[in-house]
């Protein structure tokens, strides 16, 4: 057993025994379920099992602390105003951000962070890793470090693209529809409908395999699969603004439906639409890498998160992580995303509350 580990029962221990002197149920309960889970990891996966979790629980707990040193540098950098929000934000908004700034840094400097370019040969296929290749080579010899890096340029920029295009045709749709009422609504409802009955995994394998799986068509397809889902949103929260007094005045004084849009319409319904644009970024990423994954998205030699699973799947059977490294990956940004939507949302409803 490493060191690593015996510091950590050596810490679970420490934990229980304080809660309990000092009567706090909550954390005596806590540290006896991760002394259960221990126990359990050494009789099931034995000594490489309980290190693997010491692990995980070091980069939990330099997370958290990566989170609570980002809230306090936050509170103290910007404006008072603003750093009275940031004092209430939850540690995993935090974590949220640092993920999408790691990913931000990954998607400018992709070219300087990676050490070789995502589509290079650099040994033979499944060199394990060294000092060159950090994180070892795939089936083909290429540097898999290198690829993540280029991967998540090319799978967030895709899947920001497409949420772009899905938020602008349904927005638009919606806005229009709560305006316009009667024949219009009513159309642009039952066909919205009717596009969100189809799963969208089906409908997408169904129109990429017809019209072809170039980037244009991809971003095309998910945008048309995911807009009605922010078309009734935005008609929904838009038919309760259209309705009241201000926007009939605007209407009486003679102002087009572009100014009650622009000026009316949209600053009111902007909060629910900026937690719903971050929601849908999740489910367009995941139905993208899905789509990768299966083959019909990001094609190679493009590197992308979800192809670089299918490609790699064979190292499971080994014993080998390489394949679970985009999936994490893949994993991290969706859950730091619905971590700064849940907080977006909870913060937009407390300041209805106080109105």
């Amino acid at each position: 057993m490493s060191v690593l580990s015996i510091g950590f029962i050596a810490l679970i221990c420490v934990a229980f025994a304080a809660t309990l002197y000092r009567g706090e149920k909550g954390g005596s309960v806590i540290a006896a379920l991760l002394a259960a889970l221990t126990a359990i990891t050494w009789f099931v996966a034995g000594r490489d099992g309980v290190d693997t979790l010491a692990i995980v629980a070091v980069v939990f707990v330099l997370a958290m602390v990566a989170s609570y040193a980002l809230r306090w540098l936050l509170i103290r950098l910007v404006p008072s105003t603003l750093a009275t929000v940031f004092r209430s934000a939850p540690l995993t908004a935090m974590f949220g951000f640092i993920v999408i700034g790691v990913c931000l840094a990954m998607v400018i400097f992709a070219p300087f962070i990676a050490p070789f370019s995502e589509s290079e040969i650099v040994s033979k296929a499944y060199a394990p890793p060294a000092a060159t290749y950090w994180l070892g080579t795939d089936q083909l010899g290429r540097d898999i470090f290198s690829r993540i890096v280029f991967g998540a340029r090319n799978s967030i920029l895709l899947s920001l693209t497409a949420t772009i295009a899905a938020f602008l045709l349904g927005t638009l749709a919606g806005l229009f529809a709560a305006i316009r009422g009667g024949v219009i609504d009513q159309t642009l409802g039952r066909l919205a409908d009717v596009l969100m009955s189809i799963p969208a995994l089906i409908l997408a394998l169904l129109l990429l395999s017809i019209l072809g799986t170039n980037l244009v068509v991809l971003v095309g397809v998910v945008a048309a699969i995911y807009a009605p889902r922010i078309f009734r949103l935005t008609r929904s929260v838009a038919a309760n603004v259209v309705v009241t007094d201000f926007v009939e005045a605007s209407r009486i004084r003679g102002e087009g439906d572009w100014y009650l849009i622009r000026r009316e319409i949209l600053p009111n319904i902007a909060a629910p639409l900026i937690a719903e644009f971050g929601l849908q970024f999740c489910y367009v990423f995941l139905l993208i890498a899905g789509l990768s994954f299966l083959g019909l998205g990001i094609q190679p030699p493009t590197a992308d998160w979800g192809s670089m699973v299918r490609e790699n799947a064979v190292l499971i059977s080994f014993g080998k992580i390489t394949p679970l490294i985009p999936a994490m990956a893949i994993a991290l940004l969706t859950v730091g995303v619905n971590f700064i939507v849940d907080w977006m949302l909870k913060l937009t409803a407390g300041l209805k509350e106080r109105m």
